[in-house]
């Protein structure tokens, strides 16, 4: 086991904020973790579970040690009647896995490919696109607890997926009042594998106006798997940029939800509010929607700015060289700035998307 020092981190975030980790080592199993616990130097200090960094705003170096998770492999564990029963290690890119199971005949992640990260934080985040949730798709995962060394499996209740949430996002907390312990993970747990549970028949997700478009120009009523995919890689592709080219973490608000009578005072106000009324009621506003019509699309803090084409995309302005673009300071001075504006102007806060270390 090889702890490395002074570790450059520019090269593991996709915003490409420069930042270094104090201390890290890579993680391709999980004898790597139990050896750490074992060593007295590491075991009790704090830990920080890295994958692929596309969901983390770094402002400074990160003291704790940096586990940088690398865990390979993927394959088919059982096919069932009504599911092909998938697993994949958490360091596997997410879109090549999404590719991989369509090329090899198991559809269902085709809605959410070319989303950035690994898999391994996949449940973390509870990544979506194009109306699935990875918990539409999830089976279990297998973790290790970063104080006991212990190995453990969780199910999709014990995950409590939200939306752009689950367990592995909140810490444990006792409530005294209530008489019992909130279970939280984080910073507790390393997942290591993930199945997935793709279901048999396959049938299309539909229903979003992107697709609805793509349908409608190539005349197709019924799109296959592959023709989902490519779609959905088209749009993301034609509203996102690379975060290999322009550094960024994708969508950095979510998209808040109101409930109808919030919505109906907002249009009479702002009658062109974009807006989806959910099953139960409530409605999303779309965050891109907001930050746009307070004129911020393509407006800079330093390096830090608006992207031109979706205003729900906060990007790294600079080259992406070593020791320049924006600072994690910047690009959090322009986030609490929009946010101050929506809602000053809507009366809705808008939450962060990805973690602020």
């Amino acid at each position: 086991m090889l702890v490395q020092k002074n570790v450059s981190l520019q090269p593991f975030n996709t915003f490409h904020i420069v930042a270094k980790a104090h201390a890290l080592v890579r993680i391709s199993r999980e004898s790597d973790v139990q050896a750490l616990l074992a060593d007295p130097k590491w075991a009790a200090g704090p830990k920080f579970v890295l994958g692929g960094g596309s969901n983390i705003v770094l402002t400074g170096d990160v003291k704790a040690l940096v586990l940088k998770v690398e865990v390979m492999g993927r394959r088919l564990l059982q096919e069932t009647a009504k599911a092909f029963i998938v697993e994949a290690g958490a360091g596997e890119n997410w879109h090549d896995f999404v590719t991989w199971t369509l090329e090899a005949g198991y559809p269902g992640l085709e809605n959410m490919a070319l989303i950035p990260g690994t898999v391994g934080a996949s449940p973390v985040q509870n990544i979506g696109a194009y109306g699935v949730e990875l918990q539409d798709r999830f089976d279990s995962l297998d973790a290790i607890d970063l104080q006991t060394g212990q190995l453990f499996t969780l199910n999709a209740a014990q995950c409590a997926f939200g939306y752009r949430d689950s367990v592995f996002k909140h810490a444990s907390a006792s409530n005294a009042l209530a008489g019992h312990q909130a279970v939280g993970l984080k910073d507790r747990a390393l997942i290591l594998r993930v199945r997935f549970a793709l279901p048999k028949p396959w049938k299309p997700v539909l229903g979003y106006a992107d697709i609805d478009k793509k349908m409608a120009e190539q005349g197709v009523g019924q799109p296959t798997a592959q023709q989902l995919y490519d779609w959905v890689c088209a749009i993301r592709r034609a509203k996102l940029p690379d975060p290999d080219l322009i550094g960024n973490v994708g969508s950095f608000f979510k998209n808040p939800t109101v409930t109808p009578e919030q919505c109906a005072d907002i249009i009479a106000r702002e009658p062109k509010l974009v807006h989806y009324v959910l099953t139960d009621g409530a409605v999303k506003l779309a965050a891109g929607w907001l930050i746009d019509a307070c004129g911020w699309r393509g407006k800079s803090v330093g390096q830090a700015g608006v992207y031109e084409k979706q205003a729900l995309v906060l990007v790294n302005r600079g080259k992406g060289v070593a020791g320049s673009g924006a600072t994690g300071g910047e690009v959090m001075t322009l986030a609490k700035a929009i946010q101050t504006s929506v809602y000053e102007r809507f009366g809705i806060r808008l939450e962060t998307e990805p973690v602020i270390i």
